[in-house]
C-alpha cells in the first residue's frame, strides 16, 4: 500500500496548478493532505472521484479558508474518525483517521508557532496530543501517522542548523518530537534514508527551493509493531503544487 502526505498550501489553489493530473501519476492507495483552507461544500468532489478516489473525508476548521485536513483513499475504510475529541484541538480541523482491517492512517496537521500566542497553542496542542496518542495506540496499535508536523527533529533535517531560535526548530520542539518517536514510533523516512539533503518544505523568500534551503517537516511516523512492514519511503520534491512537497511510504499490506 502507497500512502502519501502533502501539505498542499490551500487545495483549491493546488487544483489550479496540476494536483489532480499529478495524483493520477502518482497513483497512491491513500493520500494524507493538510492544510486544504477549504470546506467541501466549496470543493467539486467528483475531480477525486474522477481521478480513482471515491472513498474522501473532510475535516475542516470552524474558520473558512484556514487549516483543515483530508484524506483520500482508493479503499473503503471499516472506520473514520473525525477530530480527537478534544475540544482545544479539533475547532481548527487538524486530525482525521481512517480504519482498516490490519492498521490505521492518520492525517494530522500540527500548529505552527509563528508568534508566542501560537507557540503557547502549539505546544499545548502538543503535549495534548501526545496523551490522545498515548491512549490511542492500547485500542489501535498499527497506525500511520501522517502529515506537517511543523518541527524539525535532528540537525540533518533543516539547511541551517544554527536557527536553533526560530520556531519549528527550538529545542524544546525537537525535544517533544523525539520523545514522540520514543513513545513508539519510527521515522519512516530517516529509518532508510540516512542522507542528507532531504527536505519537504521551503520558503517562498531567497529562491529557497531552487537552491535546497529547507526544512523536513513533514513525517510518516509509524507505529513500532508494523515496523517490519515498511518498504520504501521517499519524498517527492518535483511536485510543486505548494511550499511543500509530497511525501511516501510503502507498507506491505
Amino acid at each position: 500500500m502507497k500512502i502519501i502526505s502533502y501539505n498542499v498550501n490551500g487545495i483549491r489553489a493546488a487544483l489550479k496548478k496540476g494536483f489532480i493530473e499529478w495524483l493520477e501519476a502518482a497513483n497512491p492507495d491513500v493520500v494524507c493532505i493538510q492544510e486544504t483552507k477549504a470546506h467541501k461544500d466549496q470543493l467539486d468532489l467528483e475531480l477525486f472521484e474522477n481521478a480513482g478516489y471515491p472513498y474522501h473525508y473532510w475535516f475542516s476548521a470552524e474558520k473558512k479558508g484556514y487549516s483543515s485536513v483530508a484524506i483520500l483513499s482508493k479503499h473503503k475504510p471499516n472506520h473514520i474518525e473525525y477530530g480527537t475529541g478534544i475540544e482545544s484541538m479539533d475547532f481548527e480541523g487538524r486530525n482525521l483517521r481512517i480504519d482498516f482491517d490490519k492498521f490505521s492512517v492518520m492525517s494530522l496537521y500540527l500548529p505552527s508557532g509563528t508568534n508566542d500566542a501560537r507557540l503557547d497553542f502549539k505546544l499545548n496542542y502538543m503535549s495534548e496530543f501526545q496523551e490522545y496518542v498515548n491512549s490511542l495506540t492500547k485500542e489501535i496499535p498499527n497506525i500511520i501517522i501522517c502529515g506537517d508536523y511543523n518541527i524539525c527533529h535532528e540537525e540533518i533535517d533543516i539547511h541551517n542548523p544554527k536557527m536553533k531560535g526560530v520556531s519549528g526548530f527550538l529545542p524544546v520542539e525537537r525535544e517533544w518530537i523525539g520523545n514522540f518517536i520514543d513513545s513508539g514510533f519510527i521515522d519512516s523516512f530517516r529509518y532508510l534514508n540516512k542522507e542528507p539533503h532531504h527536505y519537504s518544505w521551503w520558503s517562498y523568500r531567497a529562491n529557497a527551493r531552487n537552491n535546497n534551503k529547507g526544512w523536513r517537516i513533514d513525517y510518516h511516523m509509524v507505529s513500532e509493531p508494523m515496523k517490519d512492514s515498511i518498504k520504501r519511503a521517499y519524498i517527492l520534491p518535483e511536485a510543486k503544487h505548494s511550499d511543500h512537497c509530497p511525501i511516501v511510504v510503502e507498507i506491505e499490506s
